[in-house]
């Protein structure tokens, strides 16, 4: 038996056997199928995985958007020794496919060319099928933002239908949820002792070892004092669809208590989820953002990768947002607990960036989901919080950032020999900046490259509270503060307003305030996005069932005609322009057309 070893890490890791015989290797260990092409980049998933598990002795191969209509494309590195790893890619594949009103987008940031068509409808279960067929009885793990938000029953925007767990209908043994370092390299790390430990041992067996896992089984044994939660069976969310905001609901407080497993019945099966993985350490975070990244596609493709030239020269910073919008997969994707890397690994990682062949001098972003979080901690994490957001309906008083720290951090990466500009250009929480304006001020004045793009969404109270977003007071406060600051700096400079539409319990009456207001300030809108209901939201939670989370009935706009006339009151040219929809990896956004 061969076990894990010391490697030196590839410039690439490999996707063609020429890449393996170079390196001297006769096989993988892992094999990592993507929806997207492999740039390796810390900012996409198989690159950040892939390096991982190398670092720890892994051999880690990639087959990056495969042909579906043959296994060829799976089987060109051979049968892994250890397991199959799955992700659709950066954005659920249905999603990256149709626009809001169910039409194929015709571009994809994530492939060569940008030219859409490289990857599946339900990209999880296609590839899942394809890795059962090249090789029986490998262990398949499913990961990534489409099976992490299709853990268990969700409701599925493309076919107006409530769908089970995708682990049920790809039939693979495992998902591994959220952020999954340590889940991922600890399942290596057991097959690695004893590649038969799932088939002699079963999912279950095997997942009860591991965080962050799900897994289905018959029948659930354990310790009685265990924390558990029970999950609304698929059945009584099909029968009773207010069910699935409860489903919601429960899982955010799995998600941010992390301590509990979570149960849920689907016909003679249970779905079974084992308490989240913590959160890596900040010291576990400068290790894996400082691993080698070549920082560039892989050299096999011939046209550049649009999601690969947004952030080539961005920085992430940290994981986790405390906000908890209701719309945002992150609640249950990365939690609401922040990872921060140290000072010293992001000025490393910006000193690299300056060695690049195409370095021009400006750092396009330093962040993460939101910038001004870094190094935000909970004082009192050791309460049993029952808060849906950290931000909302106003701030913690325990929830303690020191947004100095972040203005210190910029400041030292602008002394940088080479670097001319460092910009924040999104994700900034404009309600958490006002209440420190020292650092408001030195955020606007010097690291706004012309327009900072911020997501106010709507201007409508009813609205932005079912979304979990401050009033628009607090906007409107900021919107002021900008432009003083941006006068008193002798600069012109603008705000670039995120903005949504046919949320659920918005109205066409709360949408004509909405352009009222526009129209008061001589503003036309460019990003505005129709809602999406993405699955496992509880956003989408609240389309599905037409009540809010607290099972308060909700005006939704259900039918694409009820949508499409919210959203030409924004966009009278809807059908021909584009929209914004957010939700990429590393950066902010791309857009896509209605």
């Amino acid at each position: 038996m061969m076990h894990a070893r010391n490697l030196h890490q590839p410039l690439f890791l490999p996707m063609t056997r020429t890449d393996m015989n170079e390196l001297g290797w006769k096989e993988v260990d892992i094999l990592l199928i993507s929806g997207d092409a492999y740039m390796d980049h810390p900012a996409f998933g198989a690159a950040l995985l892939g390096r991982w598990l190398t670092a720890h002795g892994f051999r880690v191969g990639i087959v990056a958007q495969p042909r579906w209509n043959g296994l060829d494309d799976v089987m060109r590195l051979g049968r892994p020794r250890l397991f199959a790893g799955i992700s659709a890619g950066a954005l659920d594949s249905m999603l990256a496919h149709y626009t809001a009103f169910r039409r194929k987008r015709r571009d994809d940031a994530y492939t060569p060319g940008g030219i859409a068509g490289s990857r599946p409808n339900r990209a999880c279960i296609v590839y899942t099928n394809l890795i059962r067929r090249a090789f029986p009885g490998l262990p398949v793990v499913l990961g990534g933002i489409e099976a992490s938000l299709r853990r268990v029953s969700h409701y599925d925007f493309w076919t107006n239908a409530l769908r089970r767990s995708i682990l049920l209908d790809a039939k693979a043994d495992l998902i591994l949820y959220g952020m999954a370092e340590r889940a991922v390299l600890a399942l290596a790390r057991i097959l690695d002792k004893d590649p038969d430990a799932l088939t002699k041992d079963g999912p279950a067996q095997l997942a009860s070892r591991l965080s962050g896992t799900v897994f289905a089984c018959r029948k659930l044994e354990l310790p009685k004092n265990t924390p558990r939660i029970a999950l609304p069976s698929h059945e009584q969310i099909l029968e009773s669809p207010v069910k699935l905001v409860q489903t919601a609901r429960l899982l955010e407080q799995q998600v941010h208590r992390g301590v509990e497993w979570a149960v849920q019945q689907c016909a003679k099966r249970l779905v079974v989820l084992t308490p989240p993985a913590a959160p890596l350490t900040s010291f576990e975070m400068d290790a894996l953002y400082g691993l080698p990244f070549a920082r560039k596609p892989h050299p096999a493709y011939d046209k550049p990768i649009p999601a690969m030239e947004m952030i080539a020269f961005s920085i992430t910073t940290h994981r986790g947002c405390g906000g908890g919008c209701s719309f945002c997969f992150l609640a249950l994707h990365q939690g609401r607990h922040v990872s921060s890397r140290g000072r010293a690994s992001i000025l490393a990682e910006a000193k690299q960036l300056t060695g690049l062949r195409d370095w021009k001098g400006s750092i396009s972003d330093v962040g993460g989901p939101s910038a001004n979080m870094w190094k935000a901690v909970c004082s009192k994490p050791d309460q049993d919080c029952t808060r849906d957001s950290c931000l909302h309906p106003s701030v913690c008083p325990f929830f303690d950032v020191d947004q100095q720290a972040m203005i210190g951090l910029l400041k030292e990466i602008r002394k940088l020999p080479k670097v001319r500009h460092v910009r924040v250009a999104s994700g900034v929480r404009f309600d958490l900046l006002l209440k420190d304006q020292k650092s408001a001020s030195e955020l606007i004045r010097h690291f706004v490259g012309g327009q900072l793009k911020l997501a106010p969404e709507h201007c409508a109270n009813t609205v932005l509270r079912l979304m979990r977003k401050p009033d628009f007071k607090a906007f409107e406060n900021f919107l002021d503060f900008f432009e003083n600051e941006s006068a008193k700096a002798g600069k012109k400079q603008y705000v670039v307003p995120y903005l949504m539409s046919a949320f659920p319990g918005c109205t066409v009456k709360d949408m004509r305030k909405l352009a009222a207001w526009l129209e008061s300030r001589g503003w036309r809108p460019r990003q505005v996005q129709c809602f999406v209901p993405t699955p496992g939201t509880m956003a989408t939670a609240m389309y599905y069932a037409e009540v809010d989370a607290t099972d308060k009935k909700l005006e939704v706009a259900r039918t694409d005609a009820q949508r499409l006339e919210q959203h030409r009151i924004l966009m009278p040219d809807a059908g021909k322009s584009c929209f914004y929809s957010r939700g990429m990896a590393g950066a902010k956004g791309t857009l896509g057309t209605i």
